[in-house]
């Protein structure tokens, strides 16, 4: 049998894909697994070892396709669904299925806040879902990120007085109002005395400097200096991880890390929270797993995306949220045994 799996972006929604590809790849003798991304999400997949070949959308979609004819596949399970999966799925022209991505329930929950519309479980279990027709199960070990040898970092890439153990502060995010403002990081900074790595790309590089400056070496700006895959390894060797809302968040999960979520105009209902295997919102939360989310506040969630600024002009979905409880909690974190779970 050979399938191909369909998942275009972003870094988090390709790592919540992972335990269908190993179970894929566990569950079904002699299955084929092919995997169609873009190829700015490369360095997401390229290790992965479930994966038996890969396919790179960079611009010309009709020339991605003509490669995919030449494959012959059993099933494509799209886990992206919109119009460029469509045109894949229409052109292989074999048994395909797509996830259910609930965009009506979504509207409901980010315009009229009624979150009990939403499943309380992981968007990884409507993957799974997806693939029903196969008979795989959830073996419930949680997410999976491989990283090369190549990006395996030494002492010496970060500051001595880390060595013994940090904090990863994951400040970066796809929108705006998905990040923790600047002045509500020096203000933990303030609190904690813990060392601290912020982790982000270039684009991140400015406000980091902004958010460390003022409090030494205690607290090193890794922003734009390290690539995906060196920062995944930062995340991998936190003592604890806080994150927004990204790509980040979802690779601390996948090794099991202690994390702190910030939550600003989006919301954990969607599916997307820290998904560590068996974990859900409400019925099994997961203990190495800390969600803080403004929920008192009447206008969040405003958005599935996000957005520049806030369509308020307040942010008190972030602003409000409560840094010494934050400090509390890393604290309580901090002396938490280290997951097993490492690769």
């Amino acid at each position: 049998m050979k399938v191909l799996i369909v998942r275009f972006s972003s870094i988090g929604d390709i790592v919540l894909t992972t335990p269908v590809i190993r179970c894929l790849k566990q569950q079904i003798p002699g299955i084929q697994v092919h995997y169609l991304t873009k190829a700015s999400f490369r360095a997401v997949v390229a290790h992965n070892p479930y994966i038996d070949k890969l396919h790179y959308l960079e611009d010309d979609l009709d020339k991605v396709i003509a490669d995919l004819k030449k494959e012959n596949y059993d099933y494509v399970f799209d886990l992206h669904h919109n119009i460029r999966t469509l045109r894949v799925k229409k052109a292989l022209g074999v048994d395909s299925f797509s996830f259910p991505k609930l965009n009506i329930r979504k509207w409901i929950l980010v315009n009229l806040r009624i979150k009990s519309i939403m499943p309380d479980e992981s968007i990884v279990e409507r993957y799974f879902q997806t693939l029903k027709l196969l008979g795989i199960k959830n073996d419930g070990y949680g997410l999976d990120y491989f990283i090369p040898e190549s990006a395996n970092l030494k002492n010496n890439d970060i500051p001595m007085s880390h060595w013994a153990g940090y904090v990863g502060c994951v400040i970066g995010g796809s929108m705006n109002t998905k990040k923790l403002p600047v002045d509500k990081w020096r203000e933990f900074l303030s609190i904690t005395q813990y060392p601290v790595i912020l982790l982000g790309g270039p684009e991140d590089r400015d406000e980091g400097q902004k958010i460390a400056e003022g409090f030494g070496m205690r607290v090193y700006n890794s922003c734009g200096k390290f690539n995906l895959n060196e920062s995944a390894w930062l995340v991998r060797h936190a003592k604890v991880v806080i994150s927004n809302d990204t790509g980040l968040m979802h690779i601390a999960a996948a090794y099991h890390k202690p994390l702190i979520s910030l939550w600003g105009n989006t919301s954990p209902e969607m599916g997307m929270f820290p998904y560590y295997g068996t974990n859900d919102l409400k019925s099994k939360p997961e203990p190495l797993s800390l969600i803080l989310e403004n929920k008192s506040l009447w206008c969040h969630p405003c958005s599935k995306i996000g957005y520049n600024k806030c369509p308020k002009g307040h942010f008190k979905c972030m602003k409000n949220l409560d840094m010494i409880h934050l400090s509390e909690k890393v604290k309580k974190f901090w002396n938490f045994p280290q997951p097993l779970k490492t690769d």
